[in-house]
Parts: C-alpha cells; structure tokens; sequence
C-alpha cells in the first residue's frame, strides 16, 4: 500500500450521460490531487457510457477508464465490487471518491470492507492535511461537524450531493480516455435487476432547481402544496419540496422529501413555509445560498437558520408575497 498513488473518483452516468455528481465530485477532487501533486483519475462503470469519458476530461479528470458492459447497466454491488476489486488492483489509488448516492452509500462501505479500510460517508468537505485526506461530515444528527483521516490506504469517502462545487467544464482539455476491460465472474453475481420504473417529474427536479419553495405540517393538509406553494414556485421557475411530516401523512410523494432521509438541495433559495426546522430536515437544505422563513411560531428553529423570517399566518403572508413576486417579475 505504500506506493498507492492518486485519486480515484467513481462516477457516474445515465444513459450515456455524465450526472452531476460526477462534476461535482471530480471538481472538489481536482483541488486535492492538485495539492497532493499526484494524478487525478476516474472509473466509470455501466452501459452504453459514450462520450462520458470526454466529459470527465473536460471536468478535471486526467485520465477516465470507462468499464462499459451491458452486464453492468443496472447498478448491482455484486457486479461493480468485481470492477472496484481490479481497479484498486490495477491503478492502487492513495484515495477513492464516491458520491453520497444510491449507489456510493451502498458501494463505498462494502468497497472498504473488502480492502480492510475505513470509509467516510456523507462528507460535507474534503481536504489533504500532511499528505492524508481530511474528511469533514456531520454528526449528531447534523447539529455538529467532524473531522476524520485514516491510517489506512486507500483512504474512501463519498461526497454529499451538491457539496462539491464543478469546475467550468473545458472542452479543449488534456487528458485521456481507455476501455477497462470486464470480465465478471458470474458465479459471484448474486441478483439481478428485473424492472426500472422511472418517475415522472414535471418540470425542474427539485435537487435541480434554483429555487425551492418547500412546506411542512403547517400547510395543513395536501391542498396547498399543489396550489399556494406550486404558484410560487411556477412564478420563480422552480419546485416544490416538503418537510418528512407531509411525506408521512401522505399529502406529498416521498420523492419531493428534504433532508437527511430525502433529497439534498442547495439552491439559490429555498422557502421555508409552515417548516418547523428540524436538523434532520437542515441536513437537507443547509447548502441553500439565502433561505427565507415564514412560520407563525417565533420560537421555531428554522428562524436560526433563516436569512431572512416572517413571522405570520402562511395563509396571511404567502399569497402577499406571491403577488408581490409576481408583480416585480412581470
């Protein structure tokens, strides 16, 4: 292990398409490569991959290997540990990067077992400190942050989504793109992938979205969601989001859930409306750039986190502000 060099970052794609986090990752990793004065690398693993590759150069990588095989288009931890296991063999990174994803937060830890090494999960920062990698992540629920390094190489963490910030993408940059051949041991594959249903989203994704406007159990039931707060979020071209109350009571599908156990955003401003602003549900939303408060309790916790808070009626302050926005937009 003492002569593992580099970083390697797992990315990620979707129907021959580089996702996001895979820019989001390569961006925060090519400071610390650059830092380290060592190569910075990437793997990515799936099917029909195309011009993924070109896109990983053009977003800080020095050189992408691309495991393409239609036995690895659907995510299954017994078909991508095989590729890890010979790609840790083969490049011996000093330091492998996942995303806080589906597939990270299943991948990472077995990827860690297998090699006998720690992993850092849901990291908010990443940084070298005396050569090692310096992982900073919260704690407690998100009302603390940590920092954790390891003896151990490689060292693993996978990065929270949208914590790490994508260079401007460069066409004209140098680097190199090669095949990483696959050959799976199918003896070992033990599941395998037999429907993906997609979801429907009309309009912006909410961890998209440059504007959310997200409720909680103060809008009181389901009707406001697809009326005041789809308005608004209509009006700044955004999406509507939700506390964990109203996904548990069903008036909302899961899918638009904010937090530690939803979705992770971080637009350019989130409202907070009737949100109460628990630490699970900040563990969310606390990459927002400006987020805007109105709940009638002046003692709720949202109002610490705010920038900026109403105190008031949703149903007294919301259609005011919207017609306000309206009128400034129109």
């Amino acid at each position: 292990m003492a002569d593992n060099k580099g970083i390697l970052v797992v990315g990620e794609a979707a129907e021959g398409k580089l996702l996001p986090i895979t820019a989001e990752i390569l961006g925060a990793a090519r400071k610390l490569a650059d830092e380290l004065k060592e190569p910075l690398n990437c793997i990515i693993i799936g099917a029909g991959l195309g011009d993924t590759g070109k896109a990983a150069v053009a977003a800080g990588a020095d050189k992408v290997f691309l495991a393409d095989d239609a036995q690895l288009k659907d995510y299954e931890n017994s078909t991508y540990m095989q590729v890890m296991e010979k790609a840790v063999a083969e490049l011996a990174p000093k330091v492998i990067i996942m995303g806080q994803t589906a597939n990270g937060r299943d991948l990472a830890p077995r990827l860690a077992f297998k090699l006998g090494v720690s992993a850092v999960m849901d990291c908010l920062e990443l940084a070298i400190d005396g050569g090692k990698l310096q992982c900073t992540r919260p704690v407690y629920g998100g009302n603390a942050k940590a920092i954790f390094t390891s003896e151990a190489v490689p060292q693993i963490a996978t990065l929270r989504v949208k914590a790490g910030t994508p260079l401007v993408p460069d066409a004209g940059r140098a680097g190199e793109v090669a095949a990483f051949a696959v050959a799976l041991d199918a003896s070992r594959i033990k599941a395998k992938v037999l429907e993906t249903i997609k979801e429907e989203v009309a309009g912006v994704k909410i961890e998209d979205a440059a504007s959310v406007i997200g409720g909680g159990r103060g809008m009181g039931g389901p009707e406001p969601f697809t009326k005041e707060l789809a308005d608004l979020a209509k009006i700044l071209k955004g999406a509507v989001g939700a506390s964990r109350p109203p996904c548990d009571n069903k008036w909302v599908p899961d899918s638009i859930q904010i937090g530690l156990t939803g979705k992770i955003i971080a637009p350019e401003l989130y409202i907070a409306v009737g949100i109460s602003g628990s630490s699970q549900h900040m563990s969310g939303c606390s990459g927002a750039k400006c987020i805007v408060a109105i709940n009638k309790d002046p003692e709720a916790n949202i109002f610490k986190e705010a920038r900026f808070g109403v105190v008031g009626d949703w149903k007294v302050v919301l259609p005011a502000f919207t017609a306000k926005v309206k009128e400034l937009v129109s």
